[in-house]
């Protein structure tokens, strides 16, 4: 675990640190909400406390000082996930993270470590267990 917690912090410091992660969330979300196929499950949620809520978690998962103090994946996304959140919902966000990543010049190699990241965490957001 030593040697990963490494590697994921130099995720983090690859990407830039906080202010990379703080613009990386607001582009993010700009995509999000003008994607149609995910934008829906975004009404009535107050944005500025998801941008604070996406920006403790990825800080956290890509080895950052952790102060994410939100619910789990699959308690946060339950509710979501009985409105129809599926795997193609999942898709879309991770292609709008990705394609966020590379709008600010992040590496192909650093955005495929964030996206092994997103899908390592797809079965806790759609509820089930893990696929075999």
């Amino acid at each position: 675990m030593h040697l990963m917690e490494g590697y994921m912090e130099s995720l983090y410091k690859r990407l830039g640190g906080a202010p990379a992660i703080k613009a990386a969330v607001d582009v993010f979300y700009g995509k999000v909400l003008a994607d149609d196929r995910i934008a829906r499950f975004f009404d009535g949620v107050d944005m500025e406390r998801q941008r604070a809520k996406q920006r403790g978690f990825l800080t956290m998962v890509t080895g950052g000082p952790n102060g994410y103090s939100g619910k789990s994946m699959r308690e946060g996304h339950a509710h979501l996930v009985a409105q129809g959140l599926d795997d193609s919902h999942v898709d879309a966000v991770i292609e709008n993270l990705a394609a966020t990543l590379r709008e600010l010049g992040v590496s192909e190699t650093d955005i495929a470590d964030v996206g092994a990241l997103a899908n390592s965490v797809r079965d806790d957001v759609l509820n089930r267990s893990a696929a075999a």
